[in-house]
């Protein structure tokens, strides 16, 4: 699957949901973890809509990425680790500190985190170019 299609993938899967689709989009416009053979292979279900049964489909395993950080099988330095945080938390609900992912963000990441709690909370600002 191109990144394109994945990114697609994924929104599609996330649409209508303004957490589910911050998050995805937190890591897409974050433009590491998508990138990553081993996130995407071990993290990332595909499939297509039950509803048209042609649209490409893709879902974000939280719980099973952010345990293997957890554990220390999933390499990132500590800004991606923060933004993984920050996106399974809003995805899926999963606690994340915030004390330490906030302080730790660098400015790019600190405006990335910002526009996904403003599209959480159902305002939809203008996103940043995918890099």
């Amino acid at each position: 699957m191109t990144t394109p299609t994945l990114h697609a993938a994924l929104r599609a899967c996330a649409h209508g949901l303004y957490p589910a689709e911050a998050s995805v989009d937190l890591l897409i416009n974050h433009g590491t973890f998508l990138l990553r053979r081993d996130f995407r292979d071990r993290f990332i279900h595909l499939g297509t809509s039950i509803t048209d049964g042609t649209t490409a489909m893709a879902e974000i395993d939280w719980i099973t990425a952010i345990t293997a950080l957890d554990i220390h099988d999933l390499p990132c330095s500590g800004g991606e680790q923060r933004i993984l945080r920050l996106a399974a938390s809003l995805a899926a609900g999963i606690p994340v500190d915030l004390r330490e992912a906030l302080t730790g963000l660098d400015d790019r990441n600190t405006e990335l985190t910002v526009t996904a709690v403003l599209h959480a909370t159902g305002r939809r600002p203008q996103l940043p170019k995918t890099p």
